[in-house]
Formats: C-alpha cells, structure tokens, sequence
C-alpha cells in the first residue's frame, strides 16, 4: 500500500526539517552565529529591543553629609520591531506524483523539494540580514542599523546620533590602516568588532593584503563551521554572498541577534490538497525580527572598489 499523505508530512516533519533547519543556517556564517545564540519570544505586538543610551546624572564625588543628587534622567529606551514572516512551500503535483511512484521514489522526491526550500529560506534570510529596509515586509538588516539616516527600529539616525553606525563612505580602497581606523572607531575597552563581513571580491582584496606577510590565523568557532575565512585583530573575516558590493561591515556580535517567535520557529504545516488544483502542499513558516542593540558597536565601509 503506497504512502499515505499523513505519513509522508510525518516523515518530512521528523526527518527532513530539522536537517533543514540546520542547512539554512549553515549556509552563512553570520547566520549560524545569530542561530546559536537566538532569542525566542513568546508574542507580543512588536518585539521590543531595551537600549541603554546615557549614564545617569545623580552620581558624583562627595564628601562627609553632603546632599546627594537622586534626581531621575533617561537612560533607557527601546527599539520597536514589527514582527516579520517568512514561508516556503512544499509542493507535489498529481503528475510529479505518478513519474515517481514507489515509496523510497516519492520520498526522494520530496526530500529534493525541501532541499530547494531550505536555499530559498536561507538565501531569504540571508537577504534580509543586510537589506535597507525598502521591504516593508522584510526584516530590517544591517544596511539601515549602521547607518546615519533612515529609521531604524522606530527612531530617526537624525534625532539620536547615539543610535548610528560609524560610516565611512570616502574611503575607495582597502587598506589594512583604513581597516583598524573603522575598528578602532567602532570599540573602547575591551569591546570591539569580532566579526568583519563582506562579498567574496571584499574577502579577496583582503587576502591580497595579508598575502605578503602570510600570517594566516585560524578561529576554530568558524572553521568548526565549515566556513572558510581569514582573520582580522581577533575577528574573523568571512565572505557572505548577500553582502552587497563595496561594503565591508565589522560586526560586534554581542549587539545582534535574532529573535524568532517561539511558535513560528520553522514550524511546518501538513500537506494538504487545494480544492482548485491537482497538487498537495505543505509549507515550512517562520517570524521573527532581526534587531541590533548597540549600533556604535558596528561600522562599514561603503565605498570599497579596489
């Protein structure tokens, strides 16, 4: 007796997703770093992101009974995202169907079929990460938080300069001295970048630096990966396909994260068969927000072309 319907979104859903789910994230770096460390919610209308923007006023040297200032000023704040949604269907025509008849058949159909949907979701994502916010239905990438204009997070780069990203976008060719200028621009302390990302020509333009000297630096975290990358201070410097061309980011990964809703985790949803078509579906969902929680931690290049 063939498959039934019910036991082939069972096996997907036990078998397949959450290889899947591991696939999507292992196909960035970045990604796999944020999904280590993601935030589950639980709802809300939006995700709110607490930001510490000022040191309070009532504090002071003093001496003997002095009088002490305890009077209140505002320290905190928040980013307010909307909770974004993504999904992937998983379809089966009748005709797909029949040309693969037999169980072990249909079911190596179907794992190609969820094969194609983790690079979509993955490559979506991925997207996203660094996009500018011009899809209002995606979420908000790095392009818009380190930046000096736009909004972000419900606030105006132009209102709150404690909110922006250290921007160079005069700077055309890379250098190791235009690189520590923006790393040292985006720390203090102890705190600094620990992630620099561009595109594969970015990734290339710093080996051709490094090359003479061939001090090569390994990070196990990333090797461990399987992700290919040099090293930078102590940060990796890895290559991300999405990164757009010129944009060299350093990242301080303590300030970004990923917070996805608890319920719409890459939740999977059954097949079923429309009553307009001769096709069974089913559908892999995700929401969630992409949110930083400390701009002047991160810079980017933005004008590198040599």
């Amino acid at each position: 007796m063939p498959l039934t319907y019910d036991q082939i979104s069972a096996i997907t859903e036990k078998k397949f997703v959450p290889k899947l789910v591991d696939n999507i994230f292992n196909r960035s770096a970045l990604l796999k770093k944020l999904k280590a460390k993601e935030k589950p919610q639980s709802g809300g209308d939006k995700v709110m992101v607490p930001l510490n923007y000022a040191t309070t006023t009532a504090s002071g040297w003093y001496q003997g009974s002095e009088t002490l200032d305890t009077a209140d000023n505002d320290v905190i704040t928040a980013f307010e995202f909307e909770w974004k949604q993504l999904y992937a269907a998983i379809s089966i025509t009748r005709r797909d169907e029949l040309r693969n008849s037999g169980d072990a058949a249909i079911i190596n159909f179907v794992k190609s079929k969820v094969e194609i949907a983790e690079k979509t979701m993955g490559d979506t994502l991925g997207t996203g990460l660094f996009s500018a916010g011009t899809n209002s239905k995606s979420i908000q990438g790095l392009s818009l938080a380190v930046n000096t204009t736009g909004t972000y997070g419900g606030l105006a780069h132009g209102s709150y300069s404690w909110m922006n990203g250290t921007v160079d976008s005069s700077t055309t060719t890379l250098t190791i001295s235009a690189m520590q200028s923006l790393y040292g621009d985006c720390g203090d302390g102890d705190d600094y970048p620990d992630l620099c990302v561009g595109d594969q020509d970015m990734f290339d333009r710093y080996y051709a630096l490094l090359q003479p000297q061939q001090r090569f630096q390994s990070d196990d975290e990333t090797a461990k990966g399987g992700f290919k990358h040099l090293m930078f201070n102590s940060a990796p410097f890895i290559a991300d396909n999405h990164a757009a061309s010129g944009d060299l980011y350093m990242l301080n990964m303590e300030y970004l994260d990923l917070y996805p809703h608890k319920d719409e985790n890459f939740r999977f949803e059954p097949f079923a068969k429309p009553i307009n078509q001769n096709v069974k579906v089913a559908k892999l969902y995700w929401m969630g927000v992409f949110a930083s929680s400390n701009n002047r931690r991160h810079g980017i290049l933005t004008a590198i072309t040599a």
